[in-house]
C-alpha cells in the first residue's frame, strides 16, 4: 500500500496544475463548448490584444517580478555573507521563522498602513515637517508598482533566507569562512567567492518560484499594486469576474500570456545567472581580497532589519486600528480605543474562521499523511533522492496560479464537483503538499535509523516501528508541518475565490475585498485574524510536544533542525 502514496501525492499536486493548463489552453484559442466555443478562434486573442494598457501592464508584472525578487535574493545574500554565525545572524534567523507564517495579504495590509500618505510613518514625520493634513504623495498604487515591489520584498526576504539557512550546512561553511579570512580576504568577498557558488544551486528552485509568484501576484497587487492599469494577473481576476460569460474566452488567452510572461521571466534570470557566473569566475581569480568592508556588512545588516522591522510594525498598526476609536491626522496614536467593531462582527468573523479551517484542517490532514507515506515508503525501499522530484514538487509553485485555475474550474464542473467544499479542499491542498514535504522531508531523513533498526531486532514489524518509534519521534516536526500548511492554506485567495466561485468566505478573500472599501479598522481586524491563525498553529506545534514530552526532553526536541530550517 505504500507504493500508492507517491502515486497519489502526484496525482493531487501535478494532475490539477495539468488539467488546469488544459482547461486554460483550450478557451484561449475559442474552444469551450459549454459556453458556445465549438470551433478554434484567435477571437480571443484579437479581443486580448485589443485591450487598452495591456502591454503596461505586462511591463509591470515582468519587470516588477524581477525587480522584487532580485532586490530579495540580493539582501538575503548579502545578510548572509556579512552575518552567518553572529549573534546578530541568530536574532534575525529568530525573528524571521515567525514573520514566513504571516500571509502575504496580511503584511502588504501592514506595509500600506505603514507608509501611505496617511500612515504611521507620515504621522511621525509631520510635527517636523509642519504637515497638518497627509502629503499629497502616490506612495499607494503608484503608477511604477514601487510600493508592490517593497511589499513583496518583506514577504520573499524570511522564504529566502530560510531556504538558504537549509543549504548552508552542506556548504560546511564555518570551514570555509576560516579558510578565505586566513588568505586575507574579506568577510563578505571570502563568502561571495567560495560559499555562494555552492549553495545557489540549492536554492535556484526556491528563487524561482518566488520569481513565479512576484512575477503573478493577484492579492499584494491588489492592496499594493497600479490601478490604472493594474499589473495583468488582477486584470485577468477581473475578467473572470465579469458578468459577461464570453470574456471567459479573453480571460483564457491573457491566463496563457500570464504563462508565457513567468516562462520569459525564468528565461531572463537564467541568463542572468550564466552572465554572473562568467564575471563571477573571473572574480573568483582576480586576486581581489576587499579586506575592509565593514560598511557594506552594516548595509546588509540595515536592510535585513528594515525588512523585518516593517513586517513588525505593520502587524503592530494593525492591531492598532483593529481597536482604534477617533485617529485623526496627524496623531501617533487613537485619541481613544474600542472594541466595539469587535463585537459588531462578532458573528461574522467566526464564521469566517469556522469556513477558513474547514477548508484548511482537512488539506493540512491530507497532505501531512501523503507525505509521511511517501517518506516511509522512500525509507522502506531505500530510495535515493532524485533532482526530478524536487521539480515535481515546486511544479505548482512554479506555474502561476491565475494561469490554470479558470481551467481547474471547468475541469471540476465537467466532473460534478464546480462550486463545492471538495473542490476548494483539492485546490489548495495543491499548494499545502509542496510546502509540508518541504517542511517534513528534512527531519524525516535526519532520524538516525538506528531507532527503527534497534526495534526490528526486538520483533517490532515496520508498521510498529512507524507508528510506535518513527512517529512518536518526529511529534514536533510533523506538527510544525502542519503549522506550515495552514499557515499556506490561510493565505490562499485567487483559489477560493475561483474555485469556490465566491461562496466561501475565508479570512484572506474578506480581507482582501475589504481593501477596496478602505475602512482601516475593518481591515485591520481580519488581518490580525489572518496573523492569528497560523500563529496559533505554530504555538501548538511548540507547546503540545512540550506538555505530552515533558518528562523525555529529547524526544520534545526531535525533529527541530530540519523542520525548523524548512519552515
Amino acid at each position: 500500500m505504500l507504493r500508492l502514496f507517491p502515486i497519489l501525492t502526484l496525482v493531487f499536486m501535478v494532475g490539477p496544475v495539468t488539467a488546469g493548463l488544459i482547461g486554460t489552453f483550450s478557451p484561449s484559442f475559442g474552444i469551450l463548448p459549454a459556453l458556445g466555443g465549438d470551433g478554434a478562434s484567435l477571437d480571443p486573442w484579437r479581443a486580448l490584444l485589443a485591450q487598452p494598457g495591456l502591454w503596461q501592464s505586462v511591463r509591470l508584472s515582468l519587470f516588477n517580478g524581477l525587480a522584487a525578487t532580485a532586490i530579495s535574493v540580493a539582501i538575503v545574500m548579502l545578510f548572509c555573507a556579512a552575518w552567518q554565525g553572529t549573534r546578530i545572524f541568530r536574532a534575525v534567523q529568530r525573528l524571521l521563522s515567525p514573520i514566513l507564517s504571516v500571509p502575504h495579504a496580511t503584511a502588504a495590509f501592514g506595509l500600506a498602513f505603514l507608509i501611505a500618505p496617511s500612515g504611521w510613518m507620515a504621522r511621525l514625520v509631520a510635527p517636523f515637517m509642519g504637515w497638518d493634513r497627509p502629503p499629497e504623495l502616490a506612495i499607494l498604487h503608484d503608477p511604477l508598482g514601487i510600493a508592490m515591489v517593497i511589499g513583496l520584498v518583506t514577504k520573499e526576504i524570511p522564504f529566502l533566507f530560510l531556504m538558504t539557512l537549509a543549504a548552508l550546512p552542506q556548504a560546511d561553511t564555518e570551514r570555509t569562512a576560516q579558510v578565505t579570512a586566513s588568505l586575507g580576504y574579506g568577510r563578505i568577498t571570502g563568502w561571495f567567492k567560495a560559499t555562494l557558488p555552492r549553495i545557489y544551486p540549492q536554492i535556484r528552485l526556491p528563487v524561482l518560484a518566488v520569481l513565479a509568484y512576484s512575477t503573478s501576484v493577484v492579492d499584494v497587487a491588489i492592496i499594493l499594486g497600479p490601478t490604472t492599469p493594474a499589473p495583468l494577473a488582477v486584470r485577468i481576476l477581473g475578467w473572470l469576474s465579469d458578468p459577461d460569460l464570453a470574456k471567459r474566452f479573453m480571460a483564457s488567452s491573457g491566463a496563457v500570456l500570464q504563462l508565457t510572461l513567468v516562462l520569459i521571466a525564468m528565461a531572463v534570470w537564467l541568463s542572468a545567472e550564466k552572465i554572473v557566473g562568467v564575471l563571477g569566475r573571473r572574480a573568483m581569480v582576480d586576486g581581489r581580497r576587499l579586506a575592509h568592508d565593514g560598511w557594506l556588512r552594516h548595509v546588509g545588516a540595515g536592510l535585513a532589519i528594515i525588512a523585518v522591522g516593517a513586517v513588525i510594525l505593520g502587524l503592530v498598526v494593525l492591531f492598532i486600528w483593529s481597536i482604534a476609536g477617533f485617529w485623526a491626522f496627524p496623531d501617533i496614536l487613537p485619541r481613544n480605543f474600542s472594541l466595539r467593531l469587535w463585537r459588531r462582527e462578532f458573528g461574522a468573523l467566526g464564521d469566517s474562521l469556522l469556513v477558513t479551517l474547514m477548508i484548511g484542517v482537512p488539506s493540512v490532514l491530507i497532505a501531512v499523511a501523503l507525505v509521511l507515506g511517501c517518506l516511509e515508503n522512500e525509507v522502506r525501499r531505500g530510495l535515493q533522492r532524485h533532482k526530478a522530484v524536487m521539480w515535481l514538487i515546486y511544479l505548482p509553485l512554479l506555474v502561476p496560479q491565475i494561469s490554470f485555475m479558470f481551467g481547474l474550474q471547468v475541469f471540476f464542473t465537467l466532473i460534478g464537483l464546480e462550486r463545492t467544499l471538495t473542490s476548494v479542499v483539492l485546490v489548495h491542498l495543491v499548494f499545502v503538499l509542496p510546502y509540508v514535504f518541504l517542511s517534513l522531508s528534512d527531519p524525516f531523513r535526519a532520524l538516525d535509523p538506528r531507532y527503527g533498526q534497534t526495534a526490528l531486532c526486538l520483533g517490532a514489524s515496520p508498521t510498529q516501528v512507524f507508528w510506535h518509534v518513527r512517529l512518536p519521534l518526529l511529534t514536533r516536526a510533523v506538527l510544525t508541518a502542519m503549522a506550515v500548511g495552514l499557515a499556506v492554506t490561510v493565505g490562499q485567495y485567487l483559489p477560493t475565490l475561483l474555485i469556490g466561485a465566491g461562496r466561501f468566505a475565508t479570512v484572506t478573500t474578506e480581507a482582501v475585498a475589504l481593501a477596496a472599501g478602505g475602512d482601516r479598522r475593518m481591515i485591520g481586524i481580519y488581518g490580525l485574524l489572518q496573523m492569528l491563525l497560523p500563529f496559533a498553529g505554530f504555538a501548538f506545534a511548540l507547546l503540545i510536544p512540550a506538555v505530552v514530552f515533558a518528562k523525555r526532553r529529547g524526544m520534545g526536541g526531535m525533529g527541530d533542525r530540519g523542520g525548523n530550517n524548512a519552515t
